[in-house]
């Protein structure tokens, strides 16, 4: 089974609490604070494993969390970070945020990393809290919740060459003649439904990777049959070899084969057409193919075509060694290949008026909105005195008590940040 779209939740480790506590120890009176502070949660972390080769187990298991850092303790001892969680991923897995369609990284490397969701800061104990005015505070904070989001994986994949071509021209046949690997192969149509994989080796002892991708028809650039459900996995070769019957068994048009192919490329991604290319004029050992592969070159003289049989191994060597030519000839720097133009990591900065906070009105609330004083309420231990003293503070710091002066709240008004509701009071 070949799965090659996922879609996931991650959520990194939330950060441990610190503490109140204070020295309890003999000869020293007053001791002062001694809360240790909360470890740092774990990220999430995809990393290629090259053994990988489908998104099936993402099929599985579909949740992630990643574990929490430790509590602070006492005599200023820190909780400890906890250890990333490690998610592993074939190559050419591509990641993007579900939510914005943000793209984030594309995996194409053994032991390549990103980290998909952060953990948490650990919360800071009472001892980061004391001052000249406040020698003895009674207050730690929470830990710091864990970055959340859902993802949505696509594998593309990674091969050197890329077989393509109308359905039953013998694509599967021509993998399984040069490879170990055993597609399904049949006298029908879309007898291949997802991409398979084989390695090559020439006989001068070289080698590389040979796909056999979907078959595609004409109009598969605008989604059509399988359409971009083939078309991503070409992107991903660093040669195309297009697989042409030269007998026209289904009574096809080598010609107008090639043309259309060609077109169906280009229109899904104008880089197809720079892709080194050869022709696999197969199906040779059939009545006919002579005739087709005569006009074939006759129309196309600029092409290398190589005449084969993918039933009878007939030219199969010659055309490896050209492909394994090929390769070597591309320079390794720019063999990985460039994604899609929205998975570019170009940034535009511009400049813009950052808005700390805003406040609406919903039925009795007042609402207010920011993500920072959202983090501050989750943090904030209301259990605490000082704790609720310093958050009152920085939300007059911030100057969100004037705002709501100015929207009209009043005495035992209900104001909303998060989950959290309160009255206000003058």
């Amino acid at each position: 089974m070949f799965i090659d779209r996922a879609s996931i939740y991650v959520k990194g480790g939330d950060g441990g609490n610190g503490i109140v506590s204070y020295r309890r120890e003999k000869y020293v009176p007053l001791g002062g604070p001694a809360g240790g502070d909360g470890g740092d949660g774990a990220d999430v972390v995809f990393v290629v494993d090259e053994g990988l080769r489908t998104l099936i187990d993402f099929r599985y298991q579909k949740h992630f969390k990643a574990p929490a850092g430790e509590h602070g303790g006492t005599k200023n001892r820190h909780g400890a970070n906890a250890q990333d969680m490690i998610v592993k991923v074939p190559p050419g897995t591509l990641v993007r945020d579900a939510k914005t369609g943000a793209f984030l990284g594309d995996l194409t490397e053994h032991g390549a990393r990103l980290v998909v969701a952060r953990g948490g800061r650990g919360g800071r104990g009472n001892t980061r809290f004391a001052t000249g005015v406040n020698k003895a505070p009674d207050m730690a904070e929470r830990g710091e919740p864990g970055e959340e989001r859902e993802l949505e994986l696509e594998l593309r994949v990674l091969a050197d060459v890329g077989l393509v071509g109308f359905p039953s021209v013998g694509k599967s046949t021509l993998l399984a003649a040069v490879t170990r690997a055993r597609p399904k192969v049949g006298s029908y149509h879309f007898t291949t439904l997802t991409p398979q994989l084989g390695v090559v080796e020439t006989p001068d002892g070289r080698g590389f990777v040979l796909a056999d991708l979907p078959g595609l028809i004409e109009g598969a650039h605008e989604g059509l049959g399988l359409g971009h459900e083939f078309l991503r996995h070409v992107e991903r070769t660093k040669v195309i070899v297009h697989v042409i019957d030269m007998a026209a068994v289904d009574g096809r048009d080598p010609v107008e084969d090639f043309q259309v192919i060609e077109h169906e490329l280009e229109a899904y991604d104008v880089a197809l057409a720079d892709r080194p290319r050869v022709v696999a004029a197969n199906k040779m050992d059939l009545p006919d193919a002579k005739e087709g592969l005569a006009r074939f070159c006759e129309a196309y003289p600029e092409l290398e075509v190589f005449p084969i049989s993918g039933a009878t191994h007939q030219g199969l060597e010659d055309l490896l060694r050209k492909l394994a030519d090929i390769l070597d000839e591309i320079p390794a720097q720019t063999q990985p290949v460039v994604v899609d133009t929205d998975e570019q990591t170009h940034k535009v900065y511009r400049l813009e008026t950052v808005q700390p906070f805003t406040i609406r009105r919903q039925g009795g609330e007042f609402i207010v909105q920011s993500d920072e004083l959202e983090k501050l309420v989750t943090m904030t231990n209301f259990q605490q005195f000082d704790a609720v003293k310093r958050f009152q503070r920085i939300l007059k710091q911030r100057g969100v008590d004037d705002a709501l002066r100015k929207r009209g709240a009043k005495d035992g008004d209900s104001i909303r940040i998060g989950d959290m509701v309160f009255d206000f009071v003058e």
